[in-house]
């Protein structure tokens, strides 16, 4: 029975399992992008996800055990310089898993796992679709901008009704007025 064992195995021995997720790691933090199997990449996740936490610190004693973990002294100070300042404020889920179509020869379940942060065109989308509005009726920015289009159109239907006169015509109006009523 699998009670309380949550490690997907990966058809491997222990040290195939960590070499192959220490390198798939070295290259999801090089590459901010990877390809590969369903099940890989959800293991890759919660094998990257605690030393993506980890570099957030960035201290001697955490650079050795990121270290420790990934085996290459590049993909570590990449991770220290570049993606740790990226996900500074990110309290966790720093990779997106997203399935793709099934491999042709096995028709295996593929999936790209990548760094949240690192893509600008998902983001985009994201920020596009705020803007974009499909509700009828007026909006709260409307409802505030009433009282001033109100008033805006009273002075418009004044200026209609009575147009304004300039100064010395208007003068010269009230003399006539003034003239006829003697």
């Amino acid at each position: 029975m699998r009670h309380g064992k949550k490690v997907n195995h990966l058809g491997r021995t222990d040290s195939h399992r960590k070499a192959m997720l220490a390198n798939m790691a070295s290259s999801l933090i090089k590459n901010k992008r990877i390809s590969t199997t369903l099940a890989k990449a959800k293991a890759l996740r919660t094998y990257v996800e605690p030393i993506i936490t980890k570099s957030k610190n960035d201290t001697t004693h955490s650079r050795r055990v990121v270290f420790s973990y990934l085996q290459d002294k590049d993909t570590v100070t990449e991770l220290f310089r570049d993606v740790a300042a990226k996900v500074a404020n990110r309290p966790g889920g720093y990779t997106r898993i997203i399935k793709l179509n099934n491999r042709l020869g096995d028709n295996a379940e593929m999936a790209m796992i990548e760094l949240v942060d690192y893509n600008e065109v998902y983001g985009k989308e994201a920020e596009s679709a705020e803007k974009k509005t499909t509700r009828r009726g007026r909006s709260k920015t409307k409802k505030a901008d009433a009282p001033a289009k109100a008033e805006k159109a009273a002075e418009v239907k004044a200026e209609e009704v009575a147009p304004e006169v300039p100064a010395k015509e208007e003068a010269a109006t009230e003399e006539k007025a003034e003239d006829k009523g003697e």
